[in-house]
């Protein structure tokens, strides 16, 4: 059996300064490019049987610096899965915690959640969030038999998909911090879900 190779994309924009980023397709800044690049011939070594990405530009753009993209001949096929969009954070995209703080004393994401938005940014619940991630998993696990499976996506989505794999509420992906432009992944243990590595940057 293979593992997941959980990959959050390289830094951008407004994840450097901190801001929510659901829907909204922000590119890589030139760090991110770098980052997602010096992943690459860690993955060579790897036998990947499939890649899903998230469709946000900046997590494609994060495969193919990886090498996940566009190989020789007998490569996996790259499937963009909506599923591995980042959270919906409706009312709140774009802003940081303190911005939000500055409305609702005390807000925290994984326990609060999020106000809706537009009609482009309606929010979700973090019980949302993870039944996308059980659909994710369901159809990554499937390949697993024939090696190792890359998921591409984003930091509180892949934070939610982890608590999912461990058999915790989607609420738990709060344990998990995750940065931008690390690699981690998921395996088991006597047949028990576990995190083999964890918030390993790109350059390692």
């Amino acid at each position: 059996m293979g593992d997941l190779i959980v990959l959050r994309h390289g830094q951008t924009e407004w994840s450097r300064d901190g801001r929510h980023t659901g829907r909204t397709d922000v590119p890589l800044t030139a760090r991110g490019v770098a980052d997602a690049a010096a992943l690459a011939p860690m993955l060579a070594r790897r036998h990947i049987a499939a890649v899903f990405t998230s469709p946000a530009a900046r997590a494609r753009r994060t495969t193919e610096l990886a090498g996940l993209a566009g190989g020789p001949a007998g490569s996996p096929t790259v499937k963009q899965d909506p599923d591995l969009w980042e959270w919906d954070y409706g009312g709140y995209e774009g802003m940081t915690t303190p911005q939000i703080q500055q409305r609702r004393p005390g807000w925290y994401l994984w326990r609060d959640g999020v106000i809706p938005g537009d009609a482009a940014h309606p929010g979700e619940t973090v019980q949302e969030v993870g039944a996308r991630a059980d659909r994710v998993l369901a159809r990554a696990t499937a390949y697993l038999p024939d090696g190792d499976v890359a998921l591409v996506g984003h930091g509180h989505m892949l934070r939610v998909l982890t608590a999912r794999w461990l058999g915790l509420p989607a609420s738990d992906g709060r344990l998990f911090r995750l940065d931008t432009g690390t690699v981690s992944t998921l395996g088991d243990e006597h047949d028990e879900p576990v995190i083999l590595t964890w918030n390993v940057p790109f350059a390692s």
